[in-house]
């Protein structure tokens, strides 16, 4: 049998795209859908498998499905998520497992094992190093305060610096095309900090 890929995206885009909480003001179907878009971009441009890049894209789609329903450990859901509904669309097991290492490589700190996951770490973050680092940082700060977790924009600007310090990108395409203007983005946030 031949993997559904089109319909097995289809399929938990729509169900995000319906169920996630409208407090999810950055992990939603926008977010989803340019964690896709930039997958596409690294992969092709790292020159990975016709094959490769479908288990890519897939593993790009299902990545927060989690938070369909918890927010803490939402990758293991976003995987049980996937065991559950991409034999339906006629993934082998072994394909599946390759997903939810993708799934798992997204996690915070990263710790990507092989090619594809540290492609589908550098999609998930690839905003760090992007013109709408601001304006996508801003609904990241906004679901966080929806959600309690923090307080003052101080507080977020000096969380954003510790994390950008701390990120790292795994692919020469992502570390060629999004590092300068990361160091760009986290010294513009550094002047900020009072």
């Amino acid at each position: 049998m031949i993997m559904q890929f089109e319909k097995a995206v289809q399929y938990i885009l729509d169900k995000q795209s319906k169920v996630l909480s409208p407090d999810l003001c950055y992990h939603n179907i926008d977010h989803i859908k340019d964690v896709y878009e930039a997958a596409r971009q690294i992969g092709t441009a790292e020159g990975v498998t016709a094959h490769e890049l479908q288990l890519l894209l897939t593993a790009a789609s299902y990545h927060d499905a989690g938070y369909l329903k918890q927010a803490k450990a939402h990758e293991e859901e976003s995987c049980r998520i996937a065991r559950t509904v991409l034999p339906e669309f006629e993934y082998t097991p072994e394909d599946i497992e390759r997903i939810c290492g993708m799934i798992m490589a997204t996690r915070l700190p990263q710790t990507p094992h092989n090619h594809l996951e540290q492609i589908l770490a550098d999609a998930d973050l690839d905003y760090l190093g992007r013109d709408d680092f601001f304006t996508t940082g801003q609904q990241l700060f906004a679901e966080l305060q929806n959600f309690g977790n923090i307080g003052s924009e101080n507080d977020w600007n000096a969380m954003q610096v510790k994390f950008v310090e701390s990120h790292q990108y795994f692919t020469q395409t992502s570390i060629q095309q999004r590092q300068a203007k990361k160091d760009e983005n986290l010294a513009a946030v550094k002047s900020k900090i009072k």
